[in-house]
């Protein structure tokens, strides 16, 4: 099966009062180049999520996030209020130490006065991890991760089409050359003949132009390299109809430049214009599926 290396996949899940976002972009690459940006309390499972990505993904180079949102009033600060308790002790205290009377004092008076105090207000910032959020989170995980691999898949029937459109158009162009090498043949063997009448006086032998005629003809002649074209050509579609996913792109890659071997040499050997003109549309066809061929995984 063929798949690009272009893809995008994206989860949500829930756990308590999170919600847990996770996201996974991936571009073509060489090689497996993953950039991770993970929330502060899953880094300690970044190993194990770069494990993941890598059994996935394989290749490409990959931008992958997860971040958690909370409900608005989980975040809230709490009061410390035994804090607040001992703030108001010790106002009592300097208010008896320094005799000052506190009588006809309302609690809205001294609550301004405690709630301004340093530290009264605390949050908990620091997490910790528990097996029931990070299985949700892994979920999480697996989910984008199999989002990505549907869209490759996608991708890679599209670019299955495109493949077989150029795979097509090479063939007819490599068949519409026949003609032409047909026909050379018998100018390139006359033109030789009608040189050699304008030279006046010059005995030869027949059977060594025969000979030496049949070699250069031969020299041009470009039926080894059709019909290994042709064989390229088939290659390559039997390669994007096998059962494999990883290391399909390179081969496919490699098929592609022993198909320009062929086209260029056919190229070298054609001294018409006509069948020059068709290697050059062949060059771009070529060339077009040598472009994509570098999204494929």
């Amino acid at each position: 099966m063929l798949l690009s290396m272009t893809g995008y996949g994206k989860s949500v899940a829930t756990y308590q009062n999170k919600t847990i976002h996770v996201e996974v972009k991936s571009l073509n690459s060489k090689a497996l180049d993953c950039s991770t940006r993970i929330a502060p309390i899953y880094r300690e499972k970044e190993i194990e999520i770069r494990r993941k990505i890598q059994e996935s993904v394989v290749r490409g180079k990959i931008d992958f996030a997860i971040w958690t949102e909370k409900d608005e009033t989980s975040d809230c600060a709490t009061i410390n209020t035994q804090m607040a308790a001992d703030y108001f002790a010790q106002l009592r205290q300097l208010s008896d130490t320094l005799g000052l009377s506190t009588e006809g004092m309302k609690a809205t008076d001294i609550l301004p006065l405690i709630m301004r105090m340093p530290d009264i207000m605390s949050r908990q910032d620091v997490e910790t991890l528990t097996d029931e959020e990070w299985a949700a989170a892994s979920k999480a995980i697996d989910e984008a991760l199999v989002n990505l691999y549907e869209f490759r898949k996608q991708e890679g029937a599209a670019l299955r089409l495109k493949f077989e459109e150029k795979i097509g158009n090479i063939a007819a162009l490599m068949k519409a050359i026949e003609p032409f090498e047909q026909s050379r043949v018998e100018k390139i063997r006359q033109r030789l003949m009608d040189n050699l009448k304008q030279l006046p006086d010059v005995e030869y032998d027949k059977n060594r132009l025969e000979q030496e005629m049949i070699y250069y003809l031969e020299k041009l002649d470009i039926s080894e390299e059709r019909q290994r074209l042709t064989n390229h050509l088939k290659y390559f579609r039997d390669t994007m109809d096998e059962d494999i996913t990883q290391g399909m792109g390179k081969k496919l890659g490699f098929i592609a430049q022993e198909m320009g071997r062929e086209i260029n040499t056919t190229g070298s050997k054609s001294n018409q214009a006509e069948m020059q003109n068709i290697v050059v549309q062949m060059k771009d066809e070529l060339e077009q599926i040598k472009e994509q061929v570098l999204n494929a995984l």
